[in-house]
Formats: C-alpha cells, structure tokens, sequence
C-alpha cells in the first residue's frame, strides 16, 4: 500500500477526532533539485527521446529555464509531519528518491503507451 493511502488509513482509524495531521516525507528540497532529479531519471528511463541528448551535449537539463519568481511567490514550501509519526507512529517506506523514481517511471510507460 502506498505511503499516502497508509497515512490516511491511520488518521481515518487512529485519529484523535477533530484533529489535523500533515503527511509528509520529510524530503525538502528545492525546485531546481528536484527538476535536475527528473532530468536525471529521465535521462536514465527515456535514453531514446528526442531531447535526452538534442540540447547543447547536456540532455535533458537542457531544457531547464530559469525565469524570475512571481509576485507573492512561496519561498519555501514543507509540511511538518511530525505530529502523524509522534502520535499514530506513521513512517513512510518510501525514500524521496524512490518516490521520485517510481513516479517518473510510472510517466514514462504510459507515454510510451501512448505513442505506440
């Protein structure tokens, strides 16, 4: 069962009523860290697309553009969850890593179903 799902099957069973638990991973991480990850992976998981290698030698973290934040733009985003793991003993099983790898994966073999 997926960490999320697991989360939310304690709180709805293990809960203290009217209370509120954040989930989360404990995985904070800038935006730019978490696009060269999927630039990465892509680069792993999709060799053979068009922009792995096309742009400037460096693939995929080619195609990142930087632009200036808009106005009222969040500095930083995190969820604290600790009081889910301190009062129900929740943790997740997935890494950040293995998160992030699964999900662009899973992307991945539905546009190749897609393009077939």
């Amino acid at each position: 069962m997926d960490d999320h799902v697991r989360a939310l099957f304690l709180v709805a069973t293990q809960g203290r009523l009217g209370q509120t638990y954040n989930i989360g991973g404990s995985n904070e991480r800038s935006n730019i860290e978490v696009v060269q990850k999927i630039c990465d992976l892509l680069e792993e998981l999709a060799p053979t697309h068009p922009h792995a290698f096309a742009v400037n030698g460096i693939g995929f973290r080619g195609l990142i553009q930087h632009v200036e934040d808009r106005p009222g733009h969040d500095v930083r985003y995190a969820i604290d969850a600790s009081k889910l793991e301190h009062e129900l003993g929740w943790q997740p099983y997935e890494s950040f890593e293995s998160g992030l790898r699964k999900t662009v994966k899973w992307i991945v073999e539905q546009s190749d179903e897609v393009r077939s």
